[in-house]
C-alpha cells in the first residue's frame, strides 16, 4: 500500500430528480511511473492508480483506466445526471492491489 493515500470528493448534498452535477474527485498518491532511477541507479518500480470509478446507486457512470504518464495526485472533474435520491461509491485501484474507496449521498 502506497503512504498518505487520501481521496478526496465534492458531490452536491441534494439535486433535482434529473438535473445534472459537477462531481470533483482528488487522490494523494506519488504516482511513480516505473521509468525514474534511485540514486543507486536502480529503476524506482512503478505505482500508479491505474483504475478510476465511479458509480452510482451500483450503475456505473465513470471508468477510467490510467497510464503511467498520469500526473501525481490526479484529478477528475466530470458530470452526471441524478435520477434520484442515492450514494455515488468512488474507487480508485493501485498498483500493488490497494483498493481505495470514498462514497457519498445526495438526496433529491
Amino acid at each position: 500500500m502506497a503512504k498518505g493515500v487520501k481521496p478526496r470528493v465534492k458531490v452536491p448534498k441534494s439535486a433535482s430528480a434529473g438535473e445534472v452535477i459537477t462531481i470533483k474527485t482528488l487522490i494523494s498518491h506519488q504516482m511513480e511511473s516505473g521509468q525514474r532511477k534511485d540514486g543507486d541507479g536502480n529503476v524506482i518500480p512503478r505505482s500508479i492508480i491505474n483504475r478510476f470509478t465511479c458509480d452510482f446507486n451500483g450503475e456505473n457512470v465513470i471508468d477510467v483506466k490510467m497510464e503511467p504518464a498520469i500526473s501525481t495526485n490526479p484529478y477528475f472533474e466530470f458530470q452526471a445526471k441524478v435520477p434520484e435520491a442515492g450514494e455515488f461509491k468512488f474507487t480508485w485501484y493501485d498498483d500493488d492491489g490497494s483498493v481505495y474507496e470514498e462514497a457519498k449521498a445526495i438526496s433529491v
